[in-house]
């Protein structure tokens, strides 16, 4: 007999040799009818597998992010094959599930567009209406580079000849088609029922511009239709708002060939910008933070001290200067601790609290580029707080007070990832222990969701990233708070303590919006362009119905603008009901209409762009309501 000891604490002995399978049976019918994989000692495997005495086991369903990577990236197989059904000379490159779906990357003369999609889809239904099972065989090296060579799968046959030669070589079968894949898979094509294939990309092989470009597939799946019907309808909702779309239509900013990655910010990008980080200065006067600003381009020998140059190169912009290597940096921290280092502290000093608005420069590849969400240069909202080791959780629980005032204002939910130590982290074991432990304990003594992020975390520290819910369910890694024991150690950074030596202090390296080109994005889609009152570049409009109604407009415009109301006029000759469509598609939040009785009467005929007709209102009143939606940032 096998003992088990399952997610519950609950330890159970079923017969040697059975399947995982066959003892999520024994347990629960109605589990076995759910479960995709299961998590043995903490790695995921293949339900076929047999059970091993005195293991640690979690039979997961969709519901949890193992399962559903399972079964989606069983679907880029069911892809794959029905592909391998329809098209001459398919040669398969490599087919993983990613958030939210999957792909696959094809090498084919055929060129696949969507019109393809329906017969693949098509095949692929009755792929998993066979209910094939998909088996794994573990093969010798020679034998994997005999099967594919003679299959002519290229890109396979490059894949295992990089392998170590004592590297286990897996394969998966079903029906006709056999992959190299190290799983784990669900047990039968029929448990993928909710499919969907979305688009068609290029991609290089191995992400490397140098070598062939392929065909990309993404599809996703899901276990239900209605979920996925859910999910395709909130990415329909998300075309809609996308902002760089938005950005276009609502002249906020644009981007250009002569500078990819690169944004331009135009004047009501501008303004939208500036209120947005007037709110951060708010946030952080009240916090008791102190701000500063340290330089674009710092030398190498700087980098190289922070651990930057071996861990962070590849993404780095360099440059001389009197014949010195330099570097345009990447990060913030190090010019912050320069700036520690400039005086000498004392224990009093702490908690100090330096927040900085760093421009930040980093390599990304140019396929990557994606609006405001991927760029090349990027202002982070920094900051860093040096104190006692004895500070370290009021400091960390500050921190995130401060990034929940930040997130409740836009109305975003949010939960926390705690990254744990990554495999080219520097430091012993004991600081990251200690690290990770405070961080663990702040969150849990705070009751906020969260969840362990296994060896993400930063190269000097463990992590907590904030992940922001948006107003139609999509989520966002924006915040995060990194502990750090090591930059203080090799900067050799000091404080005269209460007994007249010196001392280390610990660093918190944290970013409330992470990146404020980013924000931007996000609350552009959040809020599908139409801005609240307080961040909208155009509060008012106001739209004279005919040329005899202009001057009225103008004069108004101008008493609103020196009341610090962001107020436009519609000087063209088009019909008022043009007009009014043009604001409403410019999300502006108020519109006036000007005519003769408004003239008369000294009003406005207003407008609310969610409301429609508000009816005349009185001059006077409609600057009171404006200026208190702007001065409370509650409208």
């Amino acid at each position: 007999m096998a003992e088990l000891l399952l997610k519950n604490g609950n330890k159970k002995t079923f017969p040697d040799g059975i399947s995982l399978f066959e003892a999520v049976k024994q347990l629960s019918n109605s589990l076995a009818k759910k479960v995709l994989v299961a998590k043995v000692n903490g790695e995921v495997t293949d339900l076929r597998e047999p059970i091993v005495d005195g293991t640690t086991v979690d039979f997961l369903t969709f519901d949890d992010q193992a399962g559903k990577d399972t079964l989606r990236h069983t679907a880029s197989h069911i892809m794959a094959q029905a592909i391998q059904h329809l098209f001459k000379d398919v040669k398969f490159a490599i087919g993983p599930s990613i958030e939210n779906g999957f792909y696959y990357d094809i090498d084919t003369e055929h060129r696949f567009t969507q019109d393809d999609f329906a017969a693949i889809e098509a095949e692929m239904a009755k792929i998993v209406k066979e209910n094939l099972p998909l088996t794994r065989e573990v093969v010798s090296r020679a034998d994997a580079l005999k099967l594919f060579k003679e299959a002519g799968q290229d890109y396979k046959v490059e894949l295992i000849e990089e392998l170590p030669e004592e590297e286990e070589i897996s394969l998966y079968r079903q029906g006709d088609f056999v992959d190299l894949c190290a799983g784990p898979h669900c047990a039968k094509t029929g448990q993928v029922k909710s499919f969907k294939l979305q688009t068609v990309a290029g991609a290089y092989w191995r992400g490397d511009e140098h070598n062939k470009m392929l065909q990309r597939i993404y599809g996703t799946a899901f276990e239900k239709k209605e979920d996925l019907d859910a999910y395709l309808t909130m990415l329909a909702e998300a075309e809609k708002r996308d902002h760089r779309k938005l950005g276009k239509q609502l002249d906020l900013f644009s981007f250009h060939e002569e500078g990819p990655g690169f944004p331009f910010f135009h004047p009501k990008g501008m303004i939208l910008r500036n209120n947005l980080l007037a709110f951060w200065h708010e946030l952080h006067n009240n916090a008791d933070y102190d701000e500063i600003s340290t330089p674009l381009i710092l030398n190498r020998q700087l980098w190289e001290q922070s651990g930057h140059w071996d861990h962070y190169r590849d993404n780095m912009y360099f440059t001389t200067i009197d014949d010195q290597p330099y570097a345009i940096k990447p990060m913030n921290c190090p010019g912050g601790i320069l700036v520690y280092k400039s005086n000498v502290h004392s224990y009093r000093d702490f908690p100090m609290r330096m927040a900085e608005l760093g421009i930040v420069h980093r390599h990304e590849l140019h396929g990557a580029l994606h609006g405001l969400f991927r760029v090349r240069c990027f202002t982070q909202d920094d900051a860093h707080i040096f104190m006692l080791p004895s500070q370290m959780k009021q400091e960390i629980s500050g921190v995130m007070d401060l990034f929940d005032k930040a997130y409740r204002q836009f109305g975003l939910e949010y939960h926390v990832e705690l990254s744990t130590r990554p495999k080219d982290s520097m430091g012993s074991d004991e600081i990251w222990e200690l690290a990770t432990k405070t961080l663990h304990d702040v969150v849990e003594e705070r009751h906020i969701p969260y969840v362990i992020n296994e060896g993400d975390g930063a190269f000097y520290g463990p992590k907590l990233d904030f992940h922001l819910k948006d107003s139609i369910g999509r989520t966002w890694q924006c915040g995060t708070i990194q502990l750090d024991m090591l930059m203080p150690e090799r900067f050799d950074m000091t404080y005269v303590g209460e007994d007249g030596q010196k001392h280390r202090p610990v660093m918190v390296h944290r970013a409330c919006f992470g990146s404020i080109e980013r924000f931007i994005g996000i609350i552009t889609e959040n809020y599908a362009g139409a801005f609240p009152v307080w961040l909208a570049p155009v509060q008012i409009k106001f739209l004279p119905i005919s040329d005899k109604h202009l001057t009225y407009a103008k004069d108004l415009a101008k008493k609103f603008k020196k009341l610090g109301i962001r107020a436009e006029v519609d000087e063209s000759n088009e019909k008022i009901g043009y007009k009014i469509r043009k604001a409403q598609m410019e999300k502006v939040p108020y519109m006036a209409v000007l005519g003769d009785k408004e003239i008369e009467n000294k009003t406005v005929s207003l407008r609310d762009r969610s409301q429609g007709d508000l009816g005349a209102k009185p001059i006077d009143e409609v600057i009171a309501h404006i200026q208190e939606l702007t001065a409370s940032r509650k409208g």
